[in-house]
């Protein structure tokens, strides 16, 4: 009996190993009809191409190994481009060798973890080349998809951007609702600091000139601003930096908008749509 080679890379953590289990329970979970029926239970050996057919920044090839692997393990994986590599319009990326029926078994949910995740590292890149000159990084947030998070959080590294908090444990980050709860911008940086674990930075989000007064004055070390102008943010940033205190800049920041953000002065600019948004993106498994 073959033996089902080890995951590697981020498809060897549990949990991620847990969602290729799902997703395949998913697809699988009453069997093939359409191969069972066509091609019957193995079928011939099989070369299957995992070709690129756009421009795009492939990531997941780690994750479709394991698909296929965990299907089959008579089916042999062979990855041709790295995680990160910029590939061009009929690349191919991974290439899979075994019976027809496992690897069309596998084919979906294959490909949906590398162009979810190629989709991610993609428009990552885009945003880092929209800033590349500045001081600014862009950094994704906690609008991930339920159960991906490490994954796209990884995409998003691979394409070029930074990473900011990874749950609600790793930072912290005064909102609104905090400051409402607190009662004011000052109490809640006050009480932060007399209760926080010391490394960590004390981050608050301000919408107006009053609002960055008060966390400047209070003793905030990173002021979010949210939805600014590019103009205020430049006057923002100007009275934040004179403090010593870094800037991010949230708020619909777009690929059109994010390098006038970055030329105003942010230290980071946050983007939900790294994640939130990112469309798939187009590969295909082609039997040679």
């Amino acid at each position: 009996m073959t033996a089902t080679p080890a995951p590697r890379g981020l498809a060897a953590l549990p949990n991620v190993m847990r969602l290729i289990e799902l997703a395949l329970e998913e697809d699988l979970g009453r069997g093939d009809v359409t191969t069972a029926s066509t091609v019957g239970a193995d079928g011939p050996p099989v070369v299957a191409d995992l070709n690129a057919r756009r421009p795009l920044v492939v990531f997941g090839l780690d994750l479709a190994a394991a698909v296929f692997e965990r299907v089959d393990a008579r089916i042999a994986v062979e990855r041709r481009a790295a995680d990160g590599d910029h590939v061009e319009p009929g690349a191919t990326v991974l290439i899979a060798r075994g019976p027809a029926s496992s690897v069309l078994a596998a084919e979906r949910t294959a490909l949906n973890f590398v162009q979810r995740l190629s989709g991610v590292a993609t428009l990552a890149a885009r945003y880092a080349a929209a800033v590349a000159g500045t001081r600014a990084r862009v950094v994704d947030t906690r609008k991930t998809t339920p159960g991906w998070r490490v994954l796209e959080k990884a995409a998003v590294l691979a394409g070029g951007c930074g990473n900011h908090r990874f749950d609600l444990g790793s930072g912290i980050l005064i909102k609104d609702n905090h400051i409402v709860a607190c009662g004011s911008v000052t109490a809640a940086v006050t009480a932060a600091r007399a209760r926080a674990p010391h490394p960590l930075r004390i981050e608050v989000e301000v919408t107006t000139d009053a609002e960055l007064t008060e966390a400047l004055d209070a003793g905030a070390e990173v002021v979010l601003l949210d939805n600014m102008t590019p103009e205020q943010v430049e006057a923002a940033a100007r009275r934040a930096h004179d403090r010593g205190v870094l800037v991010e800049v949230s708020g619909g920041v777009t690929l059109d908008t994010v390098g006038a953000y970055a030329r105003a002065g942010a230290d980071l600019i946050s983007v939900g749509a790294l994640t939130h948004s990112a469309p798939a993106v187009d590969l295909g498994l082609d039997f040679q």
